[in-house]
């Protein structure tokens, strides 16, 4: 079967630009919107089919929302033989992930876990997923940087030095960090992901999503619609149990209000999985989580070609 993978990217890619440099030139980079839809109807004009894959790391679920909701948009034609994956990354994966770079680091170090701002429910995450590092680790100190937020590198880095560490490592929490030149008593603990186990999980999500489709029909995107479901507004729960309504709205500029139920026993903040992938039951806190998932294509998207386009 031949088709073209599609990466969308959002505020912890800088809209897909950073993942220039990781995801080998066969895979489409676009930041989603317009740029999604063009490139869907491109291929399926041409007769390929089309497997998108969100981006995020975990701190981005409107990202997978948005997605989906973009591809709603497009005609039966264009939908018929296009598949949107799971995401890339939760937030399990993101706290193995960086416990891994944590492994490399001296233990009189300390860890500045960074990542570029979003809305104040992902900045509020970071802070979650840092001490998910530390509680797991072995370095006493685990601050958090926003780049573009508060509070910032420079003030992360003082806060880190105040306690007492002799020098600070920059973890990357998410696509877009740049090394901290030119910062005293600061070095660069990145990437958080070689090219290789980068290509490695995007292969294994575009497999999953392709095997589901063939199976079962299913292309995706229903799931997906409820991903930013408990993303971006708070939960007052009154003396009769946790059903409930309210009205939000999210960053991408639009608003609804639903009723719903649901249980607070998923460890990792991503819910259920309905679609039973192994991948969304990894606990953060788990023996063994400072590895990264298994990988089992380490080389190019299987059962794809290179796409024509040039990449983002």
């Amino acid at each position: 079967m031949t088709g073209r993978v599609i990466a969308v990217g959002g505020h912890e890619s800088d809209g897909a630009a950073a993942l220039t440099g990781v995801l080998g030139p066969e895979v489409v980079r676009v930041a989603g919107g317009r740029e999604l839809v063009r490139e869907v109807r491109s291929a399926r004009a041409g007769g390929e089919r089309v497997c998108v894959v969100p981006m995020t790391l975990g701190r981005d679920p409107s990202l997978v929302a948005d997605t989906a909701r973009t591809l709603l948009a497009l005609d039966a034609s264009e939908r018929a033989g296009t598949v949107l994956a799971e995401p890339f990354g939760i937030t399990a994966h993101l706290v193995g992930w960086l416990r891994t770079l944590a492994t490399r680091v001296p233990d009189d170090r300390a860890l500045l876990v960074t990542a570029p701002s979003g809305d104040p429910f992902s900045d509020a995450d970071l802070f979650r997923t840092a001490r998910l590092v530390r509680q797991y680790g072995r370095h006493r100190t685990v601050e958090v940087a926003l780049l573009g937020g508060d509070p910032g590198l420079a003030e992360g880095v003082r806060r880190c030095r105040a306690l007492g560490a002799p020098r600070v490592v920059v973890l990357p929490a998410a696509w877009a960090v740049p090394e901290p030149t030119g910062v005293p008593h600061t070095e660069y603990g990145g990437p958080l992901l070689s090219g290789s186990a980068a290509a490695g999980v995007l292969a294994s999500r575009v497999r999953e999503a392709q095997d589901r489709y063939e199976r079962s029909g299913d292309d995706g995107v229903a799931r997906a619609l409820a991903a930013d479901h408990d993303h971006g507004h708070a939960h007052s729960h009154g003396p009769d149990g946790h059903d409930h309504d309210h009205g939000h709205s999210h960053s991408h500029g639009h608003g609804h209000s639903h009723s719903h139920s649901h249980g607070h026993g998923d460890s990792h903040g991503a819910g259920p999985d309905p679609g039973g992938d192994h991948h969304h039951r990894t606990p953060p806190h788990a023996p063994g989580a400072g590895t990264e998932p298994p990988v089992r294509h380490q080389g190019a998207v299987p059962d794809l070609v290179p796409s024509h386009r040039s990449p983002r």
